[in-house]
């Protein structure tokens, strides 16, 4: 067996960050109406943002690209976060069958992609993010979300085996 150092020292990188944010308690838990500033003082500073309608702000916490969570919050003029939600979750992907979504609105609301490809051949390429996290809660998963030939809008999305979890890929 061969072992890979540098896969490896990321995916401790990635099991550090799950553990720092598991041992500060659950993001979920924050009260709606805490600053943001509280907030960050216990969990560490967002580390994605983009701002939203009415002046405010979307802040999201992401271990991508290695990690499978990430939880998120509106944060009003004010500086207090409305609920923070896990975000990575199947039901919260659901959102992507309402209207139409582009690049930009999904990266504000998932946080930036673990994985940005191109699939298919050359006539019908198209671009493809690729989210890691828990399917069902229980399974090494990505959700793929098709943004067409362009990349400019969210044509489809389903969630598949995380091949970065499979055996025979881990070795290499």
């Amino acid at each position: 067996m061969v072992c890979n150092i540098p896969r490896l020292a990321a995916r401790a990188a990635a099991l550090a960050a799950v553990g720092t944010m598991a041992g500060c308690g659950n993001l979920a838990q924050v009260p709606p109406g805490t600053p943001l500033a509280d907030v960050s003082a216990q969990y560490g500073r967002p580390n994605f943002g983009c701002p939203i309608a009415g002046g405010g702000e979307r802040v999201i916490w992401t271990q991508q690209p290695m990690g499978q969570f990430a939880w998120g919050a509106n944060v009003g003029p004010d500086g207090r976060v409305d609920q923070v939600l896990p975000i990575l979750t199947d039901a919260h992907f659901k959102v992507l069958a309402t209207g139409t979504w582009t690049p930009e609105q999904v990266r504000c609301e998932f946080g930036p992609p673990a994985r940005v490809d191109e699939v298919g051949l050359p006539s019908v390429r198209q671009v493809v993010w690729s989210y890691r996290y828990k399917q069902s809660g229980v399974w090494n998963s990505l959700m793929y979300v098709y943004m067409g030939r362009d990349g400019q809008q969210v044509t489809r999305f389903h969630p598949g085996p995380d091949p970065m979890y499979d055996e025979d890929w881990r070795w290499r």
